[in-house]
């Protein structure tokens, strides 16, 4: 019975946690004209193992759903000290990721993008282990997204190093 009011608890989290992340991050693509069709980007140098703009879609689609579970997950477990370090870093790292689209495709700064992917990257990575130790579940559904972010952090480098100069740097 108390398993049941914990999942049902979590699931009502998730009915916030899940669209919100979902449409935030497509928000945070649309509104920076994100991928393929930005002039920009088009004009841009392409590493390789770049995959086609489609998969781009699915992949955040899928990691947005995984990261509001995830939230739920911890969101309905009892306050505490790990619980609210768990929480900041895990908003900190969100926010660092929905400023990355606008800074990358509509500022045309890859340097700074490649600076923020990294730090969003380790923060990502402590927010993960935060839930693993709260709720081993919620750490697991982090692990996609930190596997996925470490290529979209090869692929922003790759964008740097192919494309000297392309974009006006904020930071110099």
């Amino acid at each position: 019975m108390v398993e049941d009011i914990t999942k049902r608890s979590w699931a009502q989290f998730a009915l916030v946690t899940v669209p919100a992340i979902v449409l935030a991050g497509s928000a945070s693509g649309w509104l920076s004209n994100s991928g393929f069709g930005n002039p920009w980007f088009d004009g841009l140098a392409k590493p390789f193992y770049m995959p086609p703009g489609w998969v781009f879609g699915v992949a955040w689609t899928f990691l947005y759903i995984l990261l509001g579970l995830a939230l739920a997950m911890i969101l309905a477990e009892p306050p505490s000290d790990r619980r609210r370090t768990a929480l900041v870093l895990f908003y900190v790292q969100l926010a660092l990721n929905f400023a990355w689209s606008p800074i990358f495709f509509a500022a045309h700064d890859i340097r700074l993008a490649a600076v923020v992917i990294f730090v969003m990257l380790a923060l990502a990575a402590s927010a993960g282990g935060q839930f693993f130790r709260i709720r081993p579940l919620a750490g697991g559904l982090m692990t996609p997204y930190l596997a996925w972010l470490c290529f979209a952090a090869t692929l922003n480098t790759a964008f740097y190093t192919l494309n000297p100069g392309a974009g006006a740097s904020l930071i110099g």
